[in-house]
């Protein structure tokens, strides 16, 4: 009886794999139907959808720049941010000859912002790159010898993975002086305190509710005091 049903399901495997062959072959030798005329020239390109034949012009990187940085909402957050970052200016904190690291600095409103204060030496990391303000790398792991900034700034921790690792990072590029500053949104002693907590080899500076954006946010600072044991 067990040979029977055996032979009955190799049977059917080897039906489905013909079938599946077929229908696979079909599949490859089908022209999809597109939007694209038999007339269009050869450097149309394949469009997106098979509704979709609207021309897309390929605009260089320098051009969509040019047409992210003027936009409206580009510039409100990088005045907001530069405002903002001028505050730690006045508690002398951040200098034009500093050089400071943006940790998860997404599109690069933060870069633009210091550069905009007088601070040329700035550099933005992001898991993905905006050229020219953002480079890629993981925050988790910095590509950048230890003590290399004398600021870091992450308006990014609460999305981090990891986020001791993410602080671990900041706090190993920056030098012994140096500082380490968060933004958040706004939040009381509690989570400032795990915020805190999760330095090692730095010193509480300060913490003090700000608006960004037009958002309630709440900025820690920390010093770095020594080396990790």
């Amino acid at each position: 009886m067990e040979r029977h049903v055996e032979a009955l399901l190799r049977k059917i495997s080897y039906g489905a794999i013909t079938i599946a062959t077929f229908t696979l072959v079909m599949l490859m030798l089908q022209t999809p139907e597109t939007c694209i005329l038999e007339n269009s020239p050869k450097s149309t390109k394949f469009p997106k959808s098979s509704c979709d034949s609207s021309h897309r012009q390929h605009l260089p990187l320098e051009k969509k720049n040019h047409r992210l940085w003027s936009s409206k909402s580009w510039k409100q957050q990088v005045t907001s941010y530069a405002h903002f970052f001028k505050h730690l200016q006045g508690k002398s904190l951040l200098f034009n000859h500093s050089k400071v690291l943006c940790v998860s600095a997404g599109a690069g409103h933060e870069v633009m912002a210091f550069n905009s204060i007088g601070v040329a030496d700035v550099t933005g990391v992001e898991l993905m790159d905006s050229l020219p303000l953002v480079s890629r790398a993981d925050p988790h792991n910095l590509p950048f010898f230890d003590e290399a900034f004398d600021v870091a700034f992450t308006a990014h921790l609460a999305e981090a993975l990891f986020p001791s690792r993410f602080v671990g990072e900041m706090e190993r590029t920056v030098k012994i002086g140096g500082v380490c500053m968060v933004l958040m949104e706004e939040c009381a002693g509690r989570e400032i305190k795990q915020i805190v907590e999760l330095f090692r080899t730095s010193r509480f500076v300060d913490a003090a509710n700000v608006t960004v954006n037009g958002s309630n946010m709440t900025r820690t600072l920390m010093r770095r005091t020594r080396l990790p044991v």
